[in-house]
């Protein structure tokens, strides 16, 4: 069980998908890092991450255009438009982050074929239910059927997943939420709300790391007073060291000191200034009787 003082929170989040963003970029960023990808900043303070080969390209945009703070693009060419993207808002749980680059970084070690590989043109609705089926396992209902949509929803109505069949204008899925992919969670209304997009072609095993994290039983760390109160009134929080138990009443009597008992009135000798009836006889002879 790891040490309560190595964990960064004082508080586990369950689900998961009420966590709201940690605000620390660093985890999701070092899968990359740690495969050489160059990284540089811009005057505004936003991060840049480029792979060795320029085909995949990173972007932490906290002073972006919007509140897309995470955009990865993918490129056939690196002077041509992206072959996909993937997007996270600023307020998605960041471990779900971590899972799309971890995922990304392993492609990307087994090269362009994998990185850049495209659903099934025969049947990418088939292939795309590879990366529905974590959620279905684990208790998300396929909502009423709208046309070309198939909609999965968790059983508290806390987090969803949309995935449009048909074709799709690619420039709106790169830089809005009309995207083939589109997932989300929070609140309905308010700050708390998060959200994920992943346009055509993207990599089914990358949108299955997403999903496997989102549906993940195992709850997040979080600091309580760090989180949107939207969120903490949704969401099951437990201390990270649990409170000691309450003594129960034997508890209490074993661990009461012992006190030695108390004097009676008869006990305590009195100071007096009457004489007392046995001190006014007279003493008695200790002779033998006659």
């Amino acid at each position: 069980m790891p040490d309560p003082e190595e964990i960064d929170g004082d508080v586990y989040v369950a689900p998961r998908y009420l966590a709201g963003s940690t605000a620390i970029a660093d985890p999701a960023l070092e899968p990359l890092m740690g495969l050489g990808w160059e990284l540089t900043h811009d005057d505004l303070g936003n991060a840049y991450l480029t792979a060795p080969d320029h085909k995949v390209r990173l972007g932490l945009l906290p002073e972006g255009d919007d509140d897309g703070l995470w955009r990865i693009n993918a490129y056939q060419d690196r002077f041509g438009p992206p072959v996909w993207g993937v997007s996270f808002n600023d307020s998605c749980p960041t471990e779900f982050v971590t899972a799309f680059t971890t995922a990304l970084a392993h492609a990307y070690q087994h090269g362009p074929e994998h990185y850049l590989a495209q659903p099934d043109p025969a049947d990418p609705e088939l292939d795309a239910f590879n990366a529905v089926v974590p959620l279905i396992n684990r208790g998300w209902k396929i909502q009423h059927s709208r046309w070309g949509v198939l909609e999965l929803q968790t059983p508290d109505g806390m987090a969803g997943l949309e995935y449009t069949t048909g074709r799709l204008d690619a420039e709106k899925e790169l830089t809005t939420l009309q995207a083939r992919w589109y997932m989300w969670g929070g609140p309905k209304s308010g700050y708390a709300r998060w959200y994920a997009t992943a346009s055509t072609n993207t990599p089914i095993p990358l949108v299955k790391a997403i999903t496997e994290s989102v549906s993940d039983p195992a709850p997040l760390p979080r600091w309580k007073d760090h989180m949107m109160r939207g969120l903490r009134e949704h969401a099951q929080l437990t201390p990270v060291t649990p409170p000691p138990p309450v003594p129960t009443p034997l508890d209490v009597r074993r661990t009461a000191p012992r006190r030695a008992p108390a004097l009676t009135t008869r006990s305590v000798p009195r100071w007096s200034t009457t004489t007392t009836p046995s001190a006014a006889l007279p003493a008695r002879r200790s002779g033998p009787r006659r």
